[in-house]
């Protein structure tokens, strides 16, 4: 048995949002995920803020990212999906394949990555793979990675540093701090929430243990800083 079919054995089918700001591109994603008995494209968008908000309504099973798009990147946006939607796999999907893109990319939770050149049978057993959470790669992608590991540790470990591993934070938790960060009081989350004030506070408590902060109002900025919310309107 190949690793496609085993892999088309153990899901039903799949539904796949494409993020990428090159139409052309992103319609012959569609093309070849929705001729794929088992799969479906759910939705397109063009950037990364619209991607987070597309898995926030349809809830994907797989992201196909672009990563590099305007605004909103797809580093930033897969980062955004994997600590708000736990159940949702990210495959990046680019034209770069030099550890300077594919680090930062698998930093931020992305579960596999393949370059834009690659034909479209491996674009589609990758998304199967990645659904299931193996870790597909095109060889040039796994070649510059094996390359940097042995010629370079250093630089490797330069990048991890910028691109450091961002907390999960629960569900539960990231609503309280999304309400905090529209202004509500203590009172006003725990009535939303339907909890007590108190354990409201203990949100809070473990959010500023998480974000590496002392008080709400570094909590606000340093979460607006990392995209777990939108910045306040004046």
């Amino acid at each position: 048995m190949t690793c496609a079919s085993a892999v088309n054995d153990a899901v039903g089918e799949i539904r796949v949002l494409i993020a990428d700001d090159h139409p052309m591109m992103s319609t012959a994603l569609r093309t070849y995920v929705d001729s794929t008995a088992g799969m479906s494209c759910i939705g397109e968008v063009r950037d990364g803020k619209a991607a987070v908000e597309m898995v926030g309504q349809l809830l994907p099973d797989v992201v196909v990212m672009d990563m590099h798009m305007p605004g909103t990147d797809g580093i930033q946006a897969t980062a955004q999906i994997r600590r708000m939607f736990d159940s949702v796999s990210v495959l990046a999907v680019t034209t770069f394949s030099t550890e300077r893109y594919v680090i930062p990319a698998l930093r931020a939770g992305a579960g596999g990555y393949i370059v834009k050149d690659a034909e479209p049978e491996q674009i589609i057993d990758a998304i199967r793979q990645v659904h299931v959470g193996m870790a597909p790669f095109s060889p040039s992608v796994a070649h510059e990675l094996m390359l940097s590991v042995r010629d370079d540790p250093a630089q490797v470990k330069s990048m991890l540093r910028r691109y450091p591993e961002l907390p999960r934070i629960p569900e539960r938790e990231l609503q309280g701090l999304k309400l905090l960060a529209s202004g509500r009081s203590n009172a006003e989350i725990a009535a939303q929430m339907v909890v007590s004030e108190a354990t409201v506070k203990a949100y809070m408590g473990r959010l500023m243990q998480r974000l590496g902060v002392r008080d709400r109002v570094q909590l606000i900025i340093r979460a607006t800083e990392l995209g777990l919310v939108e910045p306040a309107l004046d």
